[in-house]
This record gives structure tokens, C-alpha cells and sequence, in this order.
């Protein structure tokens, strides 16, 4: 299903759902706040969190909560059709709509989960700030870096290599690993493999890390991050993973 939506598909039906269900649609995909929604729906889906709040808006006059949205005109002909294909979805079927939108795979996710059992009690919104949303908000600002100018992008996040992103311009690269807070401040891990690329690869590896969810996205970068300002601690646990936090 994810694939037949355009972005601006997907933003409507996030602004629709978010209307509709009000605090129980935050509540289910664990935000604390509509801005939060905002940034974190709207970066993983490759949409502008001011465009989720402006289509919440618009269907806001057609359900009872105390927002009077864009009460003083019509809704637009392209909204009013999804609203009337949509808008009868119950909460279940609703909330199972907006996560095959922002997570890839989630048809064959719901299968894997069931015959392996996983443990899926993490929320929607930690899962898209800790890796899609994140990513996202990379793929559009990392030009914003000086080191970065004219470099060309390669998606390396499904090839376990240790990092996400590979910047190319002729013989030079740089190799940049994504990691995302919901506030300005917090703890982030490297696993095992991206802890020990890092330390091959030195000032060509930069950690990117998006924080700042809950209001606006902002970032930071540290190139060679294991010789930087960040002090990572070895943490060790019985599964079979080994990660090294730190704290920004």
C-alpha cells in the first residue's frame, strides 16, 4: 500500500488521521505533542512538518475538537476525496494505514514479528527519530555542512557497513553515520561495526546527529568522532551486540 501514495498523498492521510483521532493518534504512535508529529512524520515521509500541520488544520472544522482549523473557507475538492474514502476507518485500521506509510516493509515487518516474536513495544515516534526521520532530515540538509558542498549521495543504510551514507565527489568520500534525539540533549550508541569503522576511518567518518524533535530539528557533526569532544564507554551485554554510548 505504501508505494500507491504520492508525498502529498501521505500528508494528507497523516493530517487526516491526526485531526480525527486527536491526543489518542499521539498517544498511539507515542508523541508527546502535535509538534513533535509534525517534524517526525513529516521528515519520514519527505514531506514538510508545516504541510502535516496545515492539512491537520484543514480537516479540523469537519471533526469535534477544540481547534477551528481553516473554519473560514470551504475544504479543498482533493482533501473533502480522501476524507470521504477515509475518514470511516476505524482507530486500528487508521493507525495501521499511517505506520505502512512511514516505515518501509511494514507488511513483511508485521509477518517477521509475528513468526520470531519480536518485541515491538517501542513507539513510532522513537523508531522514526532514531532512524527514518532522522535520515530524512540528512538527505535534505546535508549540504549545509562546508565539507559536504557538491558531494554525491549513495544510500548505504541497508548494507550494514557500519555507517549510512557515503558522500563521493571524485577520489575523496566521506562516510557519515545518523543518529537522532527527540530533544536537544541525550544519550546515542554505535553498535559494534560503526564503532570500529569510525576508528579506521577517522576524519573521514563523521557521526550526524538530528536532535530537537519535539520543536525544530536541528544538528550536529563531529568528523573522527571517536577523537573528538564525545567520550564513548564500552557497554557490554548479554545479547549477542556490543554498543559504545555517549552523551551530547
Amino acid at each position: 500500500m505504501k508505494n500507491v501514495f504520492s508525498i502529498r498523498d501521505k500528508s494528507i492521510l497523516v493530517g487526516l488521521y491526526l485531526s480525527k483521532f486527536d491526543d489518542e493518534a499521539l498517544s498511539a504512535l507515542g508523541f508527546r505533542g502535535f509538534n513533535e508529529a509534525f517534524n517526525t512524520l513529516g521528515y519520514s515521509i519527505g514531506s514538510k512538518p508545516a504541510s502535516i500541520k496545515n492539512y491537520r488544520d484543514e480537516f479540523d472544522p469537519l471533526f469535534p475538537n477544540q481547534r477551528k482549523g481553516w473554519h473560514k473557507r470551504p475544504i479543498r475538492e482533493y482533501c473533502k476525496k480522501f476524507y470521504d474514502d477515509f475518514s470511516k476507518l476505524k482507530f486500528g485500521s487508521f493507525t495501521e494505514l499511517i505506520k505502512s506509510l512511514v516505515f518501509d516493509n511494514y507488511d513483511i515487518e508485521k509477518i517477521t514479528a509475528k513468526v520470531e516474536k519480536k518485541d515491538m513495544s517501542e513507539t513510532v515516534a522513537k523508531r522514526l527519530v532514531t532512524g527514518k526521520a532522522a535520515e530524512e532530515y540528512f538527505k535534505i540538509n546535508y549540504k549545509l555542512v562546508s565539507n559536504f558542498m557538491n558531494y554525491e549521495l549513495k544510500d548505504t543504510t541497508n548494507l550494514a557497513c557500519g555507517f549510512d551514507y557515503k558522500l563521493s565527489l571524485e577520489k575523496d568520500f566521506y562516510c557519515i553515520e545518523v543518529k537522532g534525539l527527540n530533544a536537544n540533549s541525550g544519550g546515542i550508541a554505535l553498535t559494534e561495526k560503526e564503532f570500529y569503522v569510525a576508528s579506521e576511518l577517522k576524519k573521514k567518518y563523521c557521526l550526524f546527529v538530528v536532535m530537537n524533535f519535539i520543536e525544530k530539528p536541528n544538528h550536529q557533526f563531529f568528523f573522527d568522532p571517536l577523537n573528538s569532544k564525545l567520550t564513548f564507554k564500552k557497554v557490554e551485554r548479554k545479547v549477542i551486540q556490543i554498543n559504545y554510548s555517549t552523551t551530547i
